[in-house]
């Protein structure tokens, strides 16, 4: 009796320690399924504010991709456009008494319409999206060169890498705000663009200007702005200037961010 009393003891203890040992492995099995779940949720809920905070930003992208080409347009019509036809206007008034000047006015149109199907690429706000980068970078060369503003120039190396849609505007809106600053503030006689396709996407621009002062660079003149866009799409984002040399603004992105946000 003392010896069956014993084992029934003894089993007693063992399948408490298993029940125990289950309740506890139970236990652990909620604590981690509970923890996965909160840190999946948590990610998903990051994912959905930084898809959210992406596509905000992307917005008010292409709203000031629109505003500035209208400014564009406008200021091609008066300063440009504009004086061409004044131009023929005045040499056309004349040419009842000096006939040999209807070739000038001639050549006045001729340049006045070929302003003007330069500057119809530029009409439609949408235009950028059927572009590649380098063909909409080269419309602000030619348009910088055309209106005089500076002597611009675009260099593409390597074999031209197809970049997502979304990457592809803020990565044009952000140089769009640089060349707005190198023309605007610079005082510069040219303006460089290297957009370098291999080993991923690597965009420089350099103008020979005034260039700034730390202070400055602090303060804003759109800088920061730019900084939050490429962190946005993943680039890295660089600029230096010294004063009385010029600035430089040196943009990279991997390969496998070219692609993303599609």
């Amino acid at each position: 009796m003392l010896y069956s009393g014993t084992i029934s003891n003894e089993t007693e203890v063992v399948t408490a320690i298993i029940v125990g040992i289950s309740l506890l492995m139970a236990l652990v099995i909620i604590t981690l399924l509970t923890v996965f779940v909160k840190r999946k949720n948590k990610l998903v809920s990051e994912q959905e504010r930084a898809k959210a905070t992406f596509e905000k930003e992307l917005a008010e992208t292409e709203v000031e991709i629109r505003e500035a080409t209208l400014r564009n347009i406008s200021w091609e019509l008066h300063d440009n456009i504009g004086q061409l036809l004044a131009l023929a206007k005045i040499q056309a008034q004349t040419v009842k008494e000096h006939p040999e000047r209807i070739d000038e006015v001639v050549e006045i149109i001729g340049t006045s319409l070929n302003e003007l199907r330069a500057l119809s690429k530029l009409i439609n706000p949408e235009a950028i999206k059927s572009l590649t980068l380098g063909q909409a970078i080269q419309l602000e060369v030619d348009r910088f060169n055309r209106m005089n503003f500076i002597n611009a120039s675009l260099v593409e190396k390597g074999e031209t890498l197809t970049i997502g849609p979304k990457v592809e505007i803020i990565l044009f809106r952000i140089l769009q705000e640089f060349f707005s600053n190198t023309i605007k503030h610079s005082k510069a006689e040219t303006l460089t663009i290297i957009v370098d396709y291999n080993n991923g996407l690597h965009i420089s621009a350099k103008d020979n200007g005034i260039g700034f002062s730390k202070d400055i660079e602090a303060s804003g003149i759109g800088l920061s702005n730019m900084q939050n866009r490429a962190k946005l799409i993943g680039a890295s984002l660089k600029i230096d200037s010294v004063l009385e040399q010029g600035t430089c603004l040196e943009m990279s992105i991997p390969t496998h961010k070219i692609k993303t946000h599609e």
